[in-house]
Order: C-alpha cells, then sequence, then structure tokens
C-alpha cells in the first residue's frame, strides 16, 4: 500500500502538467512583465467574463507604475541595506526557529514511540498517515485563523504550545516505564505538537 500512497502525489502533478497549457496568463504578468495590453485584456475577460474590468486593469497599471518606480536589489545590497536590516533579521529568526522546532525530531522518533506504546506493527503506519493529516488540517485551519488573530499572535502561541508540549513529552518518555499509561499520553502530545505546529509556525 505504501508505494501507491507514495506514487499517488505523482498524481495531482499530472494532472497539472496536462491543464497548466489551457489556463490563461496572469493579467499582471501580462501588462508588467510583457507590456502587452491586449492579451492582458483578452485574460481578464477569460478568468472574469464579459464585463468593463477597467478598474482592474487600471489597479494593474498602478502597479506597474510603482514597480518601475523600485529598484531592484541584488542579494548583496539586500543584505547592507540599513532600512531592511530588522526585516532580514525577523526573516531569519522565524526561518531559523522553523527548522529547530523539533518537527523533524518528531517525525523522526514517532514510529518509537508508537512501538513502545505496544501499537500492533501493521497499524503504526496508519497511525504515522494520522499524524500526517493532523498537519494538513492544522494548515487548513490556520488559514481561517490567521485574519482573526494576525501571524505575530499564532507565531508566539504556536511555539509557546510547542515548547510546553515538548517538556510534556520529554517527561513521559522518561517515565514510561514506570507508568504504562504514559506511552498513551507521549502518542497524545505527539499529535498536538503536529496540531501546534500546523496553526503557529
Amino acid at each position: 500500500l505504501w508505494p501507491w500512497l507514495l506514487a499517488s502525489s505523482g498524481l495531482s502533478a499530472l494532472v497539472q502538467l496536462v491543464t497548466l497549457p489551457f489556463f490563461p496568463d496572469s493579467p499582471s504578468y501580462l501588462l508588467i512583465q510583457k507590456g502587452n495590453e491586449e492579451a492582458c485584456r483578452k485574460a481578464v475577460r477569460k478568468l472574469w467574463g464579459e464585463g468593463d474590468h477597467q478598474a482592474e486593469i487600471d489597479d494593474i497599471m498602478k502597479e506597474k507604475g510603482a514597480m518601475a518606480s523600485t529598484k531592484t536589489l541584488r542579494v548583496l545590497e539586500v543584505l547592507k541595506e540599513q532600512s531592511l536590516r530588522w526585516q532580514f533579521y525577523i526573516l531569519v529568526t522565524v526561518m531559523t526557529t522553523l527548522q529547530l522546532c523539533g518537527i523533524n525530531a518528531i517525525y523522526f522518533y514517532s514510529f518509537e514511540v508508537f512501538h513502545t506504546a505496544k501499537f500492533e506493527e501493521y497499524l503504526i503506519p496508519y497511525v504515522s498517515l494520522g499524524v500526517g493529516l493532523c498537519e494538513c488540517l492544522s494548515s487548513i485551519l490556520c488559514s481561517t485563523l490567521i485574519d482573526r488573530f494576525g501571524r505575530k499572535v499564532l507565531l508566539w502561541g504556536g511555539y509557546s504550545l510547542m515548547c510546553s508540549v515538548l517538556a510534556l513529552l520529554t517527561m513521559t518518555l522518561s517515565l514510561q516505564h514506570r507508568f504504562f499509561w504514559m506511552h498513551y499520553f507521549s502518542v497524545i502530545l505527539i499529535f498536538l505538537f503536529v496540531v501546534f505546529y500546523g496553526i503557529g509556525p
């Protein structure tokens, strides 16, 4: 079953490969990058139907004017630019914490935790699949929460809850030989960690 599950991801890629040539180019790409206003109007009509779309085209023209007055910076120029320094620091911090938050360790050791929790050998891959499904569903939930609470709240909340879960998971894994129910608590914590990861970072 696993080879089929892995191969199924190629199905969506195949659908995209076959259908992509039939999709129109982006109106903003045609107008801003190519400078072809007629092709832009055709793409707008194809995407949004017949009607007066002059307001949308005017917005794209304003965007084109704004981009023309903006200087494109190379990587070293971005690093040296004082006005972009804080944005750069924030970006590096967020990306570093994302890599070091522990999600890879959770995925790597989850099989061992499930095995220790006395799950049947044939059930463990399905439980692991459930962990991945949890991440997918929590990411979808995040897209609805981000408009209400904002990115900063979700980042702080997600990392705080993940930190708490990791502390509890360390404790449950240390005590799993003393109390038989600790194994199941560890499994619950793994699922919670993945949910908080999907909602937050």
